[in-house]
């Protein structure tokens, strides 16, 4: 099976930093961890658990929908904060883009993420049937 590396325009360059946005090999789409950049690679949120989960889901729903799909069509998540006390504004902002049933999705605790001031990282598996 054939796979094909997309560099979606709706989110920040990844040109020279040694990864891909997305990945889609057949119907199922790969979509690297997000942080809190807006499309120009700017921080958004600096401090702020809140504004940087509302960018995170805001780039998956961009790339997404770059695609032809919506967030309805992610089938997992994998979530890393860097702070316990985060989880429940995390929750608050992911209920303005999720509603039950959610997608699965496993959360992990870690010490840090690639720049010490990203606070919540977010990647996705999306199916997205071909037309």
């Amino acid at each position: 099976m054939a796979r094909e590396i997309i560099q979606p325009v709706s989110v920040h360059s990844t040109a020279g930093v040694g990864y891909s946005h997305v990945a889609k090999a057949s119907d199922t789409v790969y979509i690297a961890g997000q942080i809190a950049l807006d499309v120009d690679g700017n921080l958004v949120g600096k401090g702020n658990i809140e504004a940087q989960t509302h960018q995170v889901y805001a780039n998956l729903q961009a790339i997404i929908e770059e695609l032809g799909g919506s967030l309805e069509d992610i089938v997992k998540l994998t979530t890393y904060l860097t702070d316990r006390s985060h989880l429940e504004a995390f929750r608050r902002v992911r209920n303005r883009f999720f509603r039950a049933p959610f997608p699965p999705n496993t959360l992990l605790f870690v010490s840090g993420l690639a720049h010490p001031d990203y606070l919540v990282e977010i990647e996705a598996v999306a199916f997205l049937p071909s037309s």
